[in-house]
């Protein structure tokens, strides 16, 4: 349901007879922020929205949105509308139209809600694993009220981490991206986007001054947004472990082909992993067949097919490699 825009990156070659001026360079640079502007803002709503309060009354909230299809779905962060009764969404051409939740999924800050139009102008989703450090993005958003504002930077850094979590549940977001484009309260839910327009994050903190943060847009999260608009929510495996990476032994290393596994350091009482057998201290190296290094492995592999369905985990106890079989339950419903 959800396409991804391709991103092939140019390249300009400058030869020693057209040398680049400073006023040219700032020219290109200006025309680049106001084309993405001028092309994405209409597909940025301010949102107002209504959060359900102590004693039954309402507070309110602020935030923005992207806007993925005309008929009315906009893409937002999931702590903006977490426990929202709806709100108002404002768009660049005056309009203002109530929304409602569609899905939230807190594990990855990602939400959609909807309102009702057709002829509304949808932003083309781009691929954030294609970003580069050092790389121009323009960011879209309604930071302090401020409706449409436009700030500019680079990527400065990718592959930063970022936990979510519901209740007593926490998640990393992998793959996070870092920049210095200007980020404020209200920014949360909009576009951070490349040279050609194309969005490549959702915005979802601001990390301190100066540094921003975004959940990235890729065929990962291309699938979070389809299940949420086609289920209201994502479905995930739990195993009830926490672990941190940590290198094999050359022996190991050899006999695995591996350079490192997920070294369990807990395991939660009463979880498919306790009744399975793991342990502390246990090293995860596989599961299925498929390489675990750290957390963002396993969780990755922890996808809605394998609720239920009994999983084989490759372990180095001590001196010895075995198997462990584990029947993940439904993150978020079937635990708490």
């Amino acid at each position: 349901m959800i396409r991804l825009l391709e991103s092939n990156i140019d390249t300009l070659t400058v030869g020693s007879a057209t040398p680049v001026t400073e006023s040219a360079a700032l020219d290109a640079y200006s025309s680049v922020v106001t084309f993405v502007a001028e092309k994405l803002s209409p597909s940025v709503a301010s949102l107002r929205v209504n959060h359900r309060g102590r004693g039954g009354r309402s507070a309110g909230g602020s935030g923005s949105g992207i806007v993925i299809s005309a008929d009315g779905y906009i893409l937002t962060s999931a702590h903006v509308v977490a426990e929202s009764e709806g709100g108002n969404a404002t768009f660049i051409d005056g309009r203002e139209l109530n929304f409602t939740p569609v899905g939230t999924d807190r594990f990855s800050d990602l939400a959609v809600i909807r309102v009702t139009a057709t002829d509304l102008v949808p932003a083309e989703l781009g691929d954030a694993d294609h970003l580069r450090v050092g790389q121009l993005v323009v960011a879209i958003g309604n930071p302090m009220g401020f409706a449409g504002s436009v700030t500019a930077g680079v990527v400065s850094a990718v592959g930063r981490s970022l936990t979510t979590g519901d209740g007593n549940m926490s998640r990393m977001v992998e793959n996070v991206i870092q920049t210095d484009a200007s980020l404020n309260p209200g920014n949360s839910g909009g576009a951070l986007a490349d040279w050609r327009g194309a969005v490549i994050g959702v915005n979802t903190a601001v990390a301190g001054v100066g540094l921003g943060l975004a959940v990235p847009v890729n065929p990962t999260t291309a699938g979070i947004i389809s299940s949420l608009i086609t289920q209201g929510r994502v479905r995930r495996g739990y195993l009830g472990i926490a672990g941190a990476p940590r290198p094999l032994t050359p022996r190991f290393a050899e006999r695995t082909g591996h350079k490192s596994g997920l070294n369990v350091v807990e395991v939660v009482t009463g979880s498919p992993a306790a009744a399975a057998g793991l342990r502390q201290g246990d090293v995860i190296t596989e599961v299925n067949s498929t390489p675990v290094s750290d957390a963002g492995d396993l969780q990755r592999v922890l996808v809605e097919d394998t609720i239920g369905k009994s999983m084989k985990l490759a372990v180095i106890r001590g001196n010895e490699q075995l198997d462990v079989y584990v029947v993940p339950l439904e993150l978020g419903v079937t635990t708490v």
